[in-house]
């Protein structure tokens, strides 16, 4: 029995972060686009948001961990409603 299992166990394993980098990943495109579709481009200001910029390319390259609690902030502080991580 122990046998059969774990195999069953190693793929799981295997299968839980990658598909949590997978939702990370997505979360991540998706406070990248919101902030830049509504906070991006306002007009107002004359310099570029730094912070902001850092993490959508944090994102980018994959450090979800980096890029997005900056960006979660970002938008909470403009009073936008997160979307809902999958």
């Amino acid at each position: 029995m122990a046998r059969k299992l774990l195999p069953l166990l190693l793929a799981l394993a295997i299968a839980a972060p990658q598909s949590a980098l997978a939702d990370d990943a997505s979360y991540c495109a998706e406070l990248s686009a919101l902030y830049r579709r509504y906070l991006g481009n306002t007009g107002e200001r004359v310099l570029p948001d730094v912070t902001a910029a850092v993490a959508m390319d944090q994102c980018d390259k994959g450090n979800y961990a980096q890029g997005i609690p900056p960006l979660e902030k970002k938008l909470r502080d403009a009073r936008f409603t997160l979307p809902k991580r999958s």
